[in-house]
C-alpha cells in the first residue's frame, strides 16, 4: 500500500459541492488534493449525438446497484471531473424561502432546516456570480428575496417557445425564465442541440469543472488524481478525528493522511464510504448516515398540437411555479414545473424502441416537452446500504399525492393554451432525479451527522459538501444550493480551521 504526502485537505469528489469547495479554498495557500473517481470528459463526436446518448448509453457507468428488493439495476449516476453537473440542464434555481420554514404537503410534512433562507442568501449571490448565471427578475410568484441582480441577461426564448410562453401567459400563468448555467452562443457553436443531458466537454455549459474546478486547479497548491476511489475513510484511535483516506488508483491501494477531510462524492457514494469506513458507519452517531435518500419525484409531460411547429433547438429557457405553494389558497403544494432540453424523434426512440424514429421525429416537431417536478419527503426507510460491499439504493416514494396533481394541474393548463393532446410518464430509479439527503446537517447530534455548517459532530476534521446535507428536497433544482452551502462551508473552513 503506497502512502501520498499528506495534503492539508482533501476533498473527495469534484462535482458541484466538491469543486466549489475548491475554487473558494484554493486562495488560501493550502496544499489541497483532490480525489475523483473519474477523468475528465474528452471531446468526441457521441457529446453531441442523440442516438448514443439515450439510445445506446454510452456514457452511462458500467455499474451494478441493488434496489430494496435485492435486484440489480444500472444507475445514471457519472463519474467525471464536474461530477454530474457534466450532464445537467444548467438549471440554478434558489430554493424558496418557504422551503426552509418547514413545509406541510398532502403527504406529510418536510421539516424546517437549522436556519432560514436570509442565512444562505448571500452564498445564494456568490454562488450564481460563479457560476455566471443568466436570468431575470419579476416573473416568478414564489421568487425569494435577491440581494443583487443576476449577473446577466436571461437567455431569450427561440421564436416558437415564446409562443408557448405566450399562450401560457394568456391562461393567467407567470412564465418566468429560467436562470440558466449557459454560455448559449458557446454550446451553440459546438453543435447545434439541446443541453439538457448533453455531455460538456468545456463547451459553454458553466458546469462544476468550467467554473471552478479548472480554476482551482489553476493555483499552484491544488491538484487532481484521476481514477482515484475512494474506499473509506479511516479514524483516529480515539475517534475524533479522521486519521487517513484510503482510495484505489490503477490497481493499487493508497492512503493520504490529510488535516482535513472534505466528503463530496455525491448523496449515495459519500453515504456508502462513511458506512464502509466503520461497523455501523463513521460519523453516525445519530444512526442517520444514509438514511433519509430523497429524489424528486418527476414525470416528462409532451403536449401536442398539430397546428404548432417546434423549430427550437435547445428550449430550455421558462418555467412555471404558479403550483409550487399550492394551487389555490389552503391548498398543498405541488411543485415545479420547467421546460426540458428539446426531445427529438432520436431521445424518444430510447423509450419508445417499438415505433420507427421518424414517426416520433414528426410528433416531436408539432409537440412541446416539460418536466413536472415535486418534493420527496425525508423517510428514514428511504436509505443507502452496503450488501457485501455493493451499494443497495432502497428508495422509497414519498409525496405522490403532489406529484399526480401536479402533473393533472400541468395537463390542463396545456389543454387551455391550447395543446389538445398531453401525454405524460413517470421517470423511474435509472434517471436520478437530484439524488440529496443521507448525511444531512442538523442543530442535533441525535438525529443528523452534520451540523449547520457541514462538520461531522463526532468528527472534527471531516466536513460534507454534497448534496447529501440538503434537509429536505424542496421542488426546484439543487445545484445552486449545494454550491451555495459550498461556499458557505469554506467560509467558515477559512476562518475556523486555516485560520488557526
Amino acid at each position: 500500500m503506497a502512502a501520498i504526502d499528506a495534503p492539508d485537505i482533501v476533498i473527495i469528489g469534484s462535482g458541484m459541492g466538491g469543486a466549489t469547495a475548491a475554487h473558494a479554498l484554493a486562495p488560501t495557500g493550502a496544499r489541497i488534493l483532490i480525489l475523483e473517481k473519474g477523468h475528465q470528459l474528452p471531446e468526441r463526436p457521441e457529446n453531441r449525438d442523440a442516438r448514443a446518448i439515450f439510445q445506446r448509453g454510452v456514457f452511462r457507468p458500467d455499474e451494478t446497484w441493488l434496489d430494496g428488493n435485492r435486484q440489480p439495476f444500472n444507475p445514471g449516476n457519472y463519474y467525471n471531473h464536474g461530477g454530474n453537473s457534466k450532464f445537467y440542464g444548467g438549471v440554478l434555481l434558489r430554493y424558496r424561502a418557504a422551503d426552509f420554514d418547514g413545509v406541510a404537503h398532502a403527504d406529510g410534512d418536510a421539516p424546517p432546516w437549522p436556519f432560514g433562507y436570509d442565512e444562505l442568501e448571500p452564498w445564494y449571490t456568490a454562488a450564481e456570480r460563479l457560476y455566471r448565471v443568466r436570468g431575470a427578475l419579476g416573473d416568478d410568484p414564489t421568487e425569494p428575496h435577491h440581494s443583487a441582480a443576476y449577473p446577466h441577461a436571461a437567455i431569450a426564448d427561440e421564436p416558437a417557445i415564446a409562443a408557448v410562453r405566450a399562450r401560457l401567459r394568456a391562461t393567467g400563468l407567470n412564465p418566468f425564465s429560467l436562470p440558466l448555467g449557459v454560455d448559449v452562443d458557446r454550446w451553440l457553436a459546438h453543435g447545434r442541440t439541446p443541453w439538457d443531458a448533453f455531455p460538456d466537454a468545456r463547451s459553454g455549459k458553466m458546469d462544476a469543472e468550467t467554473c471552478a474546478l479548472i480554476p482551482a486547479l489553476a493555483h499552484d497548491n491544488v491538484r487532481i488524481e484521476s481514477g482515484a476511489e475512494v474506499r473509506r475513510l479511516i479514524a483516529a484511535p480515539d475517534g475524533r478525528r479522521i486519521a487517513a483516506v484510503e482510495y484505489l488508483k490503477a490497481g493499487e491501494l493508497n492512503r493520504v493522511s490529510p488535516k482535513l477531510v472534505i466528503l463530496a462524492a455525491g448523496a449515495v457514494r459519500s453515504a456508502a464510504i462513511l458506512l464502509a469506513s466503520a461497523e455501523g458507519g463513521l460519523a453516525n452517531r445519530s444512526g442517520a448516515v444514509g438514511r433519509y435518500f430523497m429524489n424528486h419525484n418527476a414525470s416528462a409531460v409532451l403536449a401536442f398540437d398539430p397546428r404548432f411547429v417546434n423549430d427550437s433547438v435547445y428550449q430550455k429557457t421558462f418555467g412555471l411555479n404558479d403550483f409550487y405553494l399550492g394551487d389555490g389558497p389552503d391548498r398543498p403544494p405541488l411543485g415545479n414545473v420547467q421546460l426540458l432540453g428539446r426531445v427529438s424523434g432520436a431521445i424518444l426512440k430510447a423509450n419508445l424502441p417499438r415505433l420507427p424514429e421518424w414517426l416520433l421525429d414528426r410528433a416531436s416537431r408539432h409537440s412541446v416537452d416539460f418536466y413536472a417536478m415535486s418534493e420527496d419527503l425525508p423517510n428514514p426507510q428511504s436509505r443507502v446500504m452496503l450488501d457485501g460491499g455493493r451499494i443497495v439504493l432502497d428508495w422509497h416514494r414519498t409525496n405522490m399525492t403532489a406529484q399526480t396533481g401536479l402533473v393533472a394541474r400541468l395537463k390542463r393548463a396545456l389543454r387551455a393554451a391550447g395543446f389538445p393532446v398531453v401525454v405524460s410518464r413517470l421517470f423511474d430509479r435509472r434517471t436520478p432525479s437530484h439524488q440529496c439527503g443521507t448525511i444531512r446537517i442538523g442543530a442535533d447530534p441525535a438525529t443528523a451527522p452534520l451540523d449547520p455548517f457541514g462538520r461531522a459532530f463526532d468528527h472534527d476534521n471531516l466536513f460534507v459538501v454534497d448534496a447529501s446535507t440538503l434537509v429536505t428536497s424542496a421542488a426546484v433544482n439543487p445545484s445552486l444550493t449545494i454550491a451555495a452551502l459550498a461556499l458557505r462551508t469554506a467560509d467558515h473552513i477559512r476562518a475556523r480551521e486555516l485560520a488557526a
